[in-house]
């Protein structure tokens, strides 16, 4: 099928998953995406491991977040890399990069000196927290500027230190502000056929990822989240809100009348409360709640709650989630391929066009595997 971004090329120079994240919803909507990566080594995400899990000599998270693009190697400490790269530049619709603040300047790849090269380049730029104030040069990693933005304060219960997310949630953020800025200035281009600059930090997409708990923060006296003892799965939010043992398992409650929760579940001390206990006394419900969920099994209390639209969901493990047919319908896992008999089973785009799922079989590249037939194909010398 064809996609949107057909016909575009790519030029990527980023490392480990924002840049990544972004360079690979370009490459699924049908941009071409020739990743740049030094010789030696190639982009340090090959070697990033969440597990030990390696397949060919890289990373499954370099597998994963990297398929479906080219690699061209290229030595930017040299000047015969740098000029290859430059005439690369000027075929080029896109450019991203992610170097720590001072690197892309002295490799001459800033936009000022790109723009002279591509005038209608759209240039996308990751940092960790701008290219001001003190936090300038401090390494830009996920768990850090979880830490720094607040995010680590709004998990786990209120006896808990603060809990960070289990996923790279502040990368993948990140990534994905960046798409939409790319993806708006190609519009612009397109209907008035200048190319620009987008900038996204760490740190700015995780704030406005936190948009709702800030605003209200920020029209509340600035009163600091208070985490729930019991349950806590939203500072902000009052009872039932959160994930309760069953007999068997693990059950989530969202919002809903808690009197409602009394009916059901035939409790006198649930339908003492009112309205407005649901924050003032949030604790003594969810501590209820817990002890009465605990007596029968998930699948008893879903049978109770969902036909009277409680909303309500058991919690599923991923071998739980995988063998449930409501995640089969979905089609999201695609298996992808670099050659010589390596495959992977990924997850796939999640977007849909006309109905079509947008998969690609193409696997992650070697290191510097097309370096040679890019050479040729855009006569760099």
């Amino acid at each position: 099928m064809d996609k949107p971004l057909d016909g575009l090329l790519v030029i990527d120079f980023s490392q480990f998953l924002s840049g990544p994240s972004a360079t690979l919803r370009l490459a699924d909507l049908g941009a071409r995406v020739i990743k740049v990566e030094r010789p030696d080594g190639g982009d340090l995400g090959r070697q990033l491991y969440i597990s030990n899990l390696q397949l060919d000599g890289d990373s499954t998270l370099f597998h994963s977040i990297n398929r479906n693009k080219e690699s061209f190697s290229a030595d930017l400490k040299k000047e015969e890399g740098r000029r290859q790269v430059r005439e690369l530049l000027r075929h080029a619709d896109v450019m991203v990069q992610n170097f720590r603040p001072g690197v892309v300047e002295r490799l001459g790849l800033d936009y000022d000196s790109v723009r002279q090269l591509n005038p209608r380049v759209v240039y996308g730029e990751v940092t960790g927290y701008g290219q001001k104030g003190p936090w300038r040069d401090k390494p830009g990693q996920d768990l850090l500027v979880q830490s720094l933005s607040g995010l680590a304060w709004l998990n786990g219960d209120a006896d808990q230190p603060p809990v960070p997310f289990g996923l790279a949630v502040v990368d993948l953020f990140a990534g994905a502000h960046l798409v939409q800025g790319i993806l708006a200035a190609l519009v612009r281009r397109s209907l008035r056929g200048i190319g620009g600059k987008v900038e996204v930090s760490l740190l700015e997409s995780i704030l406005d990822a936190q948009f709702e708990v800030l605003t209200t923060y920020l029209n509340n006296g600035n009163q600091l989240p208070q985490r729930s003892p019991v349950n806590n799965a939203h500072a902000f939010l009052g009872a039932p809100y959160g994930i309760y043992a069953t007999a068997n398992g693990f059950l989530a409650l969202a919002m809903g009348p808690v009197g409602r929760l009394g009916q059901l579940l035939d409790s006198a001390e649930l339908l003492s409360y009112g309205d407005k206990d649901i924050f003032e006394r949030r604790e003594e419900i969810k501590q209820i709640l817990g002890g009465i969920l605990r007596r029968q099994t998930s699948e008893h209390w879903l049978a109770v709650l969902e036909p009277a639209d409680v909303w309500c969901s058991e919690v599923l493990d991923w071998n739980q989630l995988f063998a449930h047919e409501g995640f089969k319908t979905l089609e999201m896992v695609q298996r992808v391929s670099r050659g010589d008999g390596v495959e992977l089973e990924t997850t796939r785009c999640p977007i849909r066009l006309d109905g079509n799922i947008l998969n690609s079989g193409k696997g992650a590249p070697r290191l510097g595997a097309d370096t040679e037939q890019i050479r040729k194909e855009f006569s760099l010398t």
